[in-house]
């Protein structure tokens, strides 16, 4: 590295479904400064693209009075974007009205049963809130000239131009990542593949930022605008995982493992597909249970009391599948899967401590079940979500997954686009 380089910073920026959050990160992947803005400041339109750009300006002001002298030494800037956000743009390459977003679902049977019809059953386009589904809507819009995913068009408005997506956010709109191209099967579908961006590898330079964006946020006039991410792919990243076999688990409302492999795995009867990341691959799976279980049962006061009173050394005869109703799709594949929630302890301390226990048993379940369709083996777990800051939980976590439990580098996915842009710097 560089000298230059040593003392260089660059951004990092998540558009998250509430507001946009922005990171300053040093070569040594530390965290020295950050800032956010809520949507809900500029408008209650959230699918208006012009409020994204409002809070993100926002958002950046704020950090660059928070940066002061550091603001010169931003050298790089990455974007991360949720999964499934697209908008369309005329030929001045303006947004046409709204967004679609990323759980906006497109009810058209014509359309669905296109993609049906000749999507490959492993491809991840498939379903009403698929990219895909999305394109194939708004080219029905009259002066319809291009149709982004919300990164490219955030990346876009940096660089000037709007011909770049990243693999990641194109793979739920088609995108094949093994051929790393646009198949020829989305034409079939009626989709207009023209009216898509080029995707490259997250980490590659696209482009350097425009003038007059650079001097708008008092930012340096030769930083590279690198491409970026989802925010799920982000959120993994910002944790520090990087070596085949390093796994996150997401302790939310629902239970969510990612594993980075030497090669894809997709599995669609588990809803397993795989984003790539350079030369690796990002597999995971989500489970129905998880904290939504918990929160039924008891309040997160009520989970902090009974929580510090279990013993991890012990256990309790509880053989618990914890869901809320039937059906499960990763590990198990069942739609008809019932809970396992009998028998009810009398006291709620054994019954939570039975819960927590079924739960770190899918997680155990679920990390094999990837290695068995051609996944890693597992070799070190970090972890995100409100279960995360559970420590008899991860005691109980640990003893059914021999593996090192290790700290998490962030827990914001605008740490992972930082990241992003490092690598693009460093490759430049």
């Amino acid at each position: 590295m560089t000298s230059s380089l040593e003392s260089a910073l660059v951004l990092g920026i998540d558009i998250g479904t509430s507001g946009v959050r922005a990171v300053l990160m040093n070569s040594k992947f530390d965290v020295v400064a950050q800032q956010s803005s809520l949507l809900s400041d500029f408008g209650s339109n959230h699918r208006n693209p012009a409020f994204w750009w409002k809070s993100l300006e926002s958002t950046l002001k704020q950090l660059g009075i928070e940066a002061h002298e550091q603001w010169s030494q931003v050298a790089g800037i990455s974007v991360d974007g949720t999964s499934g956000t697209m908008l369309a743009l005329n030929n001045k390459l303006e947004p046409i009205g709204d967004a679609l977003m990323y759980n906006d679902p497109v009810k058209d049977p014509d359309v669905l049963g296109q993609i049906r019809q000749y999507a490959p059953r492993e491809s991840a386009a498939h379903g009403a809130t698929s990219g895909l589904a999305k394109l194939m809507k708004f080219q029905e819009i009259n002066g319809c000239h291009r149709v982004l995913h919300q990164a490219d068009w955030v990346i876009g408005k940096f660089i000037g131009e709007y011909r770049w997506s990243d693999e990641n956010n194109s793979l739920k709109t088609g995108y094949d990542p093994i051929q790393r191209e646009w198949p020829n099967w989305i034409s079939q579908t009626k989709a207009r593949r023209e009216l898509l961006p080029e995707p490259k590898e997250p980490g590659q330079v696209t482009g350097e930022i425009d003038q007059k964006i650079a001097d708008r946020f008092g930012l340096a006039r030769d930083i590279k605008i690198v491409s970026g991410t989802t925010d799920g792919c982000a959120a993994f990243l910002a944790t520090g995982a990087s070596e085949i076999g390093d796994g996150v688990t997401s302790l939310g409302s629902t239970l969510v493992v990612k594993i980075l492999s030497d090669q894809p795995v997709f599995a669609p009867e588990y809803g397993i597909y795989s984003h790539r990341i350079g030369d690796q691959w990002l597999p995971g799976g989500a489970s129905n249970t998880g904290g939504n279980v918990l929160t039924h049962f008891f309040s997160d006061k009520e989970l902090l009391k009974l929580s510090k009173n279990i013993d991890p050394e012990t256990t309790v005869d509880l053989d618990y599948y914890p869901l809320l109703k039937p059906g499960e799709r990763f590990p198990i594949n069942d739609p008809t899967f019932p809970p396992r929630l009998e028998p009810k302890p009398a006291d709620d301390q054994t019954f939570l401590h039975g819960l927590l226990l079924g739960m770190s048993a899918v997680e155990a379940l679920a990390y094999n079940r990837l290695d068995e369709l051609g996944g890693p083996v597992l070799r070190s777990l970090r972890t995100v979500g409100g279960g995360a800051k559970n420590s008899v939980w991860t005691a109980l976590r640990q003893k059914k997954i021999p593996v090192p439990i290790l700290n998490i580098a962030s827990d914001q996915a605008a740490a992972g686009a930082a990241r992003l842009a490092w690598k693009g710097l460093l490759s430049s």
